[in-house]
């Protein structure tokens, strides 16, 4: 079957470390760009309209986030079968798989759409959101709201295009795309004086122009994308397997989210200052391991392939190619990030604003000091999804949640400790689920819980 992967990567095949490497740095650069979306709203939006409209701003990215992560966290695992389909070239499954994932991740992303719409209000106030910010937030998340049906279209030909090791277009589209965001943004807030409302106009018009151009790339260069009459139906062990798999990714995303969503609630209570620093902060501290965890994405494919085509010691040796270069990374951006923590944050804040500058400095160096525990836990889900082990993905989060939430609403109930609880709580989290990824993953090995190969992998044909 000829399928014509124009710039398709088998990751199979050559250099372990320089194959993940180059599939993995244009997804590194692709949501450094992505970050850039809510870096042009946070600056311009503290610069132009003031510490409210920079609080409910951020908030609502902590709540955007937690929404687009549940079909996000679809579209990966549908990606995942379909990398372990391509790694056994199963073509035919691959085509009853896009069926299934289609129905099944855009459904769900429709009724996702209509209930964010309908309660805006409700979850506003179960946010704990301060009364003097609640209508700028309200204003925000409507329109960005509608924007939803254009992230999830994005996010769905990524991971379709990564999953057959393309990972370079995503990144051409989404760079467009930023560009425009932050010219509209300079549009729309201080020409337009259109306030928060013009800042979320910008990234829904940005992003529907990213979406719609990746989505008719991959129809018109990726024949396998394009989908005959005949071929337009569901095949039962196709839909299990694209919901089983999605349904656990989902789940692993939604729960990581969810734990951060409640942290943020916490946060809220401590005030509108407190707010503000956690929303700069935040951006900052996710900007800096974005590279490891999208790498640990990349490495997720790479494992997906080869577990598909068979190849066990090829991924074995992967896993010490990628524990090396994660580790070297997050010890050199955890420096710098300690470093530089209060330069970063007055890159945001205006320097006359003193207490959110230091408590946001004070966050970036708790955090900032322990990036390597991130770092392992994305290899650790990438890893357990790539072999046919989701479940251990969810375990592993909400172990890491688990604990970040229940330390954080502990300690910062206890006056001598307060908000400094919550950022501590975080580190901890991270540690506790790597030591127990690591020990269940030696425990796989030993007892031959995961096998590598295809033969293992349900077949989707009927």
């Amino acid at each position: 079957m000829n399928l014509h992967y124009n710039r398709a990567n088998d990751l199979t095949q050559g250099s372990i470390m320089g194959t993940m490497l180059r599939f993995a740095v244009p997804m590194i650069l692709g949501n450094l760009l992505q970050q850039c979306y809510n870096i042009a709203d946070t600056l311009i939006v503290g610069h132009y309209l003031g510490a409210d409209a920079l609080a409910a701003v951020g908030s609502a990215y902590t709540l955007m986030v937690f929404i687009t992560s549940v079909f996000i966290g679809l579209c990966m695992g549908s990606g995942a079968v379909f990398s372990i389909q391509y790694g056994a070239k199963d073509y035919e499954g691959m085509k009853q798989s896009l069926v299934s994932s289609l129905v099944l991740t855009g459904g769900v992303t429709l009724v996702l759409n209509i209930i964010a719409l309908a309660g805006i209000h409700p979850i506003i106030r179960l946010l704990q959101t301060p009364a003097e910010i609640e209508g700028l937030m309200f204003d925000y998340l409507f329109i960005i709201f509608l924007g939803i049906a254009s992230t999830f279209i994005y996010n769905y030909y990524a991971y379709l295009l990564r999953a057959l090791g393309n990972s370079i277009v995503p990144l051409y589209f989404l760079a467009v795309s930023v560009v425009l965001n932050i010219v509209l943004d300079l549009l729309f807030i201080p020409i337009f004086h259109w306030g928060v409302s013009g800042a979320a106009a910008a990234t829904v018009i940005s992003q529907t122009i990213a979406a719609a151009g990746l989505c008719i790339y991959a129809l018109y260069r990726f024949p396998i994308f394009r989908l005959k009459r005949n071929q337009i139906r569901l095949h039962r062990k196709s839909v299990k397997e694209i919901a089983t798999y999605s349904s656990l990714t989902c789940m692993q995303q939604s729960v990581m989210n969810f734990g951060i969503l409640m942290v943020q609630g916490l946060v809220n209570s401590f005030g509108t200052s407190v707010m503000a620093a956690f929303a700069v902060a935040v951006k900052i501290d996710s900007l800096a391991y974005m590279p490891v965890q999208d790498f640990g994405n990349a490495f997720s494919t790479f494992v997906a392939q080869n577990f598909g085509a068979g190849q066990k010691e090829r991924i074995r040796r992967g896993i010490r190619s990628a524990v090396s270069v994660t580790t070297w990374f997050c010890l050199i951006i955890s420096a710098v990030v300690f470093i530089f923590a209060r330069p970063l944050m007055q890159f945001f804040i205006d320097n006359t604003e003193i207490e959110i500058i230091n408590i946001g400095v004070e966050y970036l160096r708790v955090e900032g000091s322990f990036y390597v525990g991130i770092g392992y836990l994305f290899l650790l889900y990438g890893f357990y999804r790539a072999v046919r082990m989701p479940g251990m993905s969810v375990v592993l989060t909400v172990f890491s949640l688990g604990t970040r939430v229940v330390l954080a609403y502990a300690l910062a109930t206890i006056s001598a400790i307060g908000v400094h609880g919550i950022w501590w709580s975080i580190p901890i989290g991270w540690i506790l689920a790597d030591c127990f990824g690591v020990w269940y993953y030696h425990k796989a090995v030993r007892h031959g819980l995961w096998s590598s190969g295809y033969g293992s992998v349900q077949d989707t044909r009927e």
